[in-house]
């Protein structure tokens, strides 16, 4: 009688450690990314993040054995790079000098917002339907109180800084579209790797170019300690944890971390940080979730859905080629 090998289920454990690298750890990047601009350039801390995160995973899959990439596996490795980490995370980056963490991680949770909406624009593109569309209205009412009248309370959001991070949430999204169809190497961890080399080198250039240096002997502890946490924790770490949770996992229950990233970051900000949370912040707060729970639940039940049409499962599953947030990579 023949026997069937399959791999060994995964331990409680393991899942609720992967979980919470995910949420938790990524939800932190955040906070520190604004630590780490406290005492370093932001388009050079960036670079700098990226290179030693690249660096890193790219090693690591050497190591494995992985095949090397080919010419048109760079060449996507760095449209990719481009829109998702240079124009992404970059300006994101460059934004929260102007706005808090907390709210800098509300406006990035509106990515599933943009998805949407470019992917019912592109030609053969699905439409979205009326859970879909309330989530939109919904998302869009939360960004407008964060920047709206001074009468909510607690001083109105700086609007540069929002339109700034709104564009980048839109870079990342149509990086993500783009990525759904680029021919790339087969291995996950060696896109990303790819993406973190490239990203980073044009991030540094960028840095000095616009006349950034750093000087070493003016970084702080904690801004050093918030650029090793970025690099390796929140980038090398998190990111293998979310790999692996793919492949045990579903994607519906992975892509919860779209909804639960932004609240662990605004807590974050307000307790560590000196953050303001009150009644504008929780308005924004619950819009923006709720919208983002809408979106997603609604990708992923299409996409089990039998008779809907193929596409990726969830809304951020492949919302980039490895599916990580703005502020982790």
């Amino acid at each position: 009688m023949a026997t069937h090998l399959q791999s060994p289920k995964p331990s409680l454990p393991s899942l609720l450690t992967a979980f919470a690298a995910v949420y938790f750890i990524w939800g932190s990047t955040y906070l520190g990314i604004r630590f780490a601009i406290e005492t370093i350039p932001p388009f050079s801390m960036a670079g700098v993040r990226f290179l030693i995160a690249g660096v890193v995973l790219f090693v690591l899959v050497r190591l494995q054995g992985v095949e090397w990439p080919k010419a048109v596996h760079w060449r996507s490795a760095f449209v990719v790079g481009m829109c998702l980490l240079v124009l992404g995370n970059g300006l994101l980056t460059w934004a929260e000098q102007f706005v808090p963490s907390g709210v800098a991680a509300l406006i990035v949770a509106t990515v599933p917002m943009w998805m949407v909406m470019l992917d019912a624009l592109r030609p053969g593109g699905s439409r979205p339907g009326p859970s879909v569309i309330f989530g939109l209205l919904l998302g869009t009412a939360g960004i407008g109180i964060l920047v709206g009248p001074s009468s909510l309370g607690e001083g109105r959001v700086d609007l540069v800084g929002t339109l700034v991070i709104a564009f980048a949430a839109f870079s990342w999204a149509l990086g993500s579209i783009y990525s759904r169809s680029a021919e790339q190497s087969p291995s996950t961890l060696q896109n990303v790797g790819m993406q973190m080399l490239l990203g980073g080198t044009v991030l540094l250039a960028a840095g000095f170019t616009l006349g950034e240096r750093i000087e070493l002997s003016q970084i702080s502890a904690r801004s050093g300690w918030a650029l090793a946490y970025l690099a390796i924790i929140g980038g090398v770490v998190s990111y293998s944890a979310y790999v692996w949770l793919l492949k045990v996992s579903t994607p519906a229950k992975v892509s919860t971390y779209a909804y639960i990233n932004p609240v662990v970051a605004v807590m974050l900000g307000w307790a560590l940080a000196d953050e303001t949370l009150g009644p504008r912040i929780f308005l924004a707060t619950a819009a923006v979730v709720i919208a983002v729970m809408l979106i997603v639940s609604s990708r992923n039940k299409a996409a089990t859905d039998p008779e809907a049409v193929d596409q990726d499962a969830g809304i951020l599953d492949k919302a980039t080629p490895d599916g990580t947030n703005m502020a982790t990579s």
